[in-house]
């Protein structure tokens, strides 16, 4: 169980709350309950004695200069998520809308945003029903915040629009009945509270820091096996070489390799190339820029996981409503940028790992195309030379969708919302390309699975470390050598599927 207080959370807790791992909990203790309930009351106390608070008797954004009646104060609300319902695109996977759901309620557990203890526990309630808000992705500039994705958990909450439940969609009208749960009716500054934030980015950000960070590994994995299959030089990762250079992210990438290929600190040349070429020299200095950024990109993500996002702050206990801009997501934005450049920069790497491997000139005397086929048969059998089309193609995509997402702000609504973060678009843009370059990784197990093992085959004497003769075991089990041409699109699917549950152990 994840315990939603005022304390901070790791992004490790909303990772597993979206995967199904772990279950959101509301504390129960009674001071984290009065302090949530007192800004509630604050703010009704205000509306009776002051009239006017904005976006509880005036309208949202640009319209703050529009007063509403006190008699319509309780309909504006439910005309804030109603208005925003134009979210179009893919709707979030199940474990993204969970990752949103734990974003949002963290931010509102701080306890300055005005509202209720019931608002809380109604999307813990959601989460206990397994009742899941279909929620389009596109549609947000990242400030006002998530407005329109975040709408329709709002909607949700007041048993409008459609759900999940248990995999299947349905009128979220009919998804609370069947779970006992009444809808909600909104408190007059909830509506904004729920929809001004950055939850939507934030809840995205955990998920692909998470990707990232084993891919990260899986790269560098990937890198030895395909070392061992070129007959590299282990010697290019020695301890002493990467002690003049102190990128620590980098060195505990040389030190991963070090151990993989079993590096004693002897030099053998045995014939072998001086140096190897640089997808493979240098691939800790490529992997080493991602894996000295993660740590960076973890606190700027835990950082705004444990803000309060909103607008205005309420701070009952100085009994001031603060406005300002927290809602603004460029710190997720440069974040999510900057990850997904470093995330595309090891597809390419792999990329360029595969193009030696199946290349008869740059592999050290494997077959071409890694071809298995001995005898008459190797004539019209192509091995990979199709794979290595393919993950071309996902390599490309990938760096193409560097382009950072921030630099293209929109002055909208009225300029009142003249600069915004794009935030939502980079988390969307990393998450994409996180798949793609997951895909050519799949490529590259299949081909370094294929190369160890022709390698082997080549070379019956020559002893493959433990590190590598697990990996290639465990490989084993999921995808045979290719020696006959045949479709590889299941082995990928399932190859796919094993990173993103982070099947395989590495550098623990």
């Amino acid at each position: 169980m994840v315990c939603f207080d005022r304390n901070r959370l790791a992004l490790d807790d909303i990772v597993g709350i979206a995967r199904g791992a772990a279950r959101p909990v509301l504390s129960s203790d009674t001071a984290f309950r009065a302090f949530i309930q007192r800004g509630a009351d604050f703010l009704d106390r205000l509306l009776l004695e002051d009239g006017a608070i904005y976006g509880v008797t005036t309208g949202y954004g640009d319209s703050c200069t529009v007063p509403v009646p006190l008699v319509l104060v309780t309909e504006l609300p439910h005309h804030l998520y109603t208005y925003h319902g134009c979210g179009l695109g893919s709707f979030l996977s199940p474990a993204e809308t969970r990752a949103v759901m734990a974003a949002r309620l963290a931010s509102l557990a701080k306890g300055f945003s005005g509202v209720s203890i019931d608002l809380l526990e109604q999307i813990v309630r959601l989460f206990d029903a397994d009742l899941l808000p279909l929620i389009p992705s596109e549609g947000s500039v990242g400030a006002s915040g998530d407005l329109t994705p975040l709408s329709y958990l709002a909607a949700v909450l007041c048993g409008e629009r459609e759900v999940l439940r248990g995999g299947v969609p349905m009128p979220a009208a009919d998804g609370l009945r069947e779970a006992g749960i009444a809808p909600l009716r909104l408190r007059p500054k909830e509506g904004l509270a729920i929809m001004n934030g950055t939850a939507v980015m934030t809840g995205l950000a955990c998920l692909a820091w998470d990707r990232a960070d084993y891919l990260t590994r899986l790269t560098t994995r990937i890198t030895a096996m395909a070392s061992f299959a070129l007959d590299g030089n282990a010697h290019h990762f020695d301890e002493t070489l990467f002690s003049v250079k102190p990128h620590a992210g980098m060195q505990d990438v040389a030190a991963w390799l070090r151990a993989d290929l079993a590096y004693t600190g002897q030099q053998e040349r045995n014939g072998k190339r001086l140096q190897d070429r640089y997808s493979i020299r240098c691939a800790p200095h490529v992997i080493g820029v991602l894996a000295d950024a993660l740590p960076f990109f973890r606190t700027t993500v835990e950082n705004e996981l444990n803000s309060a996002n909103d607008n205005p702050i309420i701070d009952a206990e100085g009994e001031r409503v603060l406005h300002g801009g927290h809602f603004y997501g460029g710190h997720i934005a440069f974040a999510m940028d900057s990850m997904k450049n470093a995330v595309a920069n090891l597809a390419d790497l792999l990329d360029r790992q595969l193009a030696l491997l199946v290349d008869p000139r740059y592999n050290a005397g494997l077959p071409a195309n890694l071809s298995g086929m001995e005898g008459e048969r190797a004539a019209i059998n192509h091995g990979l030379k199709a794979l290595q089309i393919s993950a071309s193609a996902w390599t490309a995509e990938a760096l193409k969708l560097t382009m950072p997402a921030s630099v293209f702000s929109r002055s909208t609504e009225c300029h009142n919302q003249d600069k915004v973060s794009m935030g939502t678009i980079a988390a969307r843009d990393c998450l994409r390309v996180l798949e793609l370059t997951e895909q050519v990784a799949a490529a590259l197990l299949i081909a370094v699975r294929q190369g160890v093992w022709l390698r082997c085959r080549l070379e019956p004497e020559r002893a493959l470390p433990a590190p590598l003769a697990q990996m290639l075991e465990e490989l084993g089990q999921d995808i045979a050598p290719v020696r006959e041409d045949r479709r590889l699109d299941g082995d990928l699917r399932l190859l796919l599927e094993r990173m993103r549950e982070q099947h395989w152990q590495l550098y623990l």
